[in-house]
């Protein structure tokens, strides 16, 4: 099967378990029965087969989904309302997300939300986040999140899988820009907060 037709597949799996499940049974935790979404993926992409869906969650780097006893579900990006049921990380102690430079004066002054998403998304390194700053501009701006300050303060995060943190919102005042490079456009030292908050 060609690639093509496989991030297609995974697209629309996508769709299904993060936006809108049609007539699939969704449980509160966001799982489907595997076979009951092969078939709704089958009316669509009639080529698809158990194999391909197994594929699509064991052999991506981005471990999108998750599939546990015979049931699938997304693990993160959703629009829809569910209780994940994700344990909170109390281990991590800096995060970060990167983010288009028309975005950052915003953050910088209301703080991190999920926008159109249910959570907002972080990353456990600068390199990750730079990646995922890349697909919405050439040029991404890389936020440190202190997550150390920020849950003495209350402030819950949750580890979706090993590339994906998640907070309901990170208040301004625990983020800071990182300086950019000529490389990357970014480099390993953060910047001093632009607001004035401690």
């Amino acid at each position: 099967m060609s690639r093509n037709v496989k991030t297609r597949v995974s697209k629309y799996i996508s769709y299904l378990l993060r936006h809108n499940p049609e007539d699939l049974k969704m449980d509160n935790e966001g799982f489907v029965q595997l076979d009951e979404l092969l078939s709704k993926v089958k009316t669509r992409y009639p080529m698809a087969d158990r194999k391909l869906l197994m594929s699509i969650v064991h052999e991506s780097d981005k471990k999108r989904f998750q599939i546990v006893g015979g049931k699938m579900r997304a693990l993160y990006g959703h629009t829809i309302d569910l209780n994940m049921n994700l344990r909170e990380d109390e281990q991590v102690m800096v995060l970060y997300h990167g983010t288009t430079p028309q975005a950052v004066r915003d953050i910088m002054k209301t703080g991190l939300k999920p926008m159109r998403r249910r959570w907002a998304h972080l990353s456990p390194t600068k390199e990750i986040a730079l990646e995922v700053g890349k697909r919405r501009t050439r040029t991404p701006t890389i936020l440190e999140i202190d997550v150390l300050k920020a849950r003495s303060n209350g402030i819950k995060f949750y580890k979706a899988t090993e590339k994906v943190y998640l907070c309901q919102h990170v208040p301004a005042k625990y983020i800071r820009m990182c300086a950019r490079t000529r490389e990357t456009g970014q480099s390993l030292s953060p910047l001093n907060h632009l607001n004035s908050q401690d």
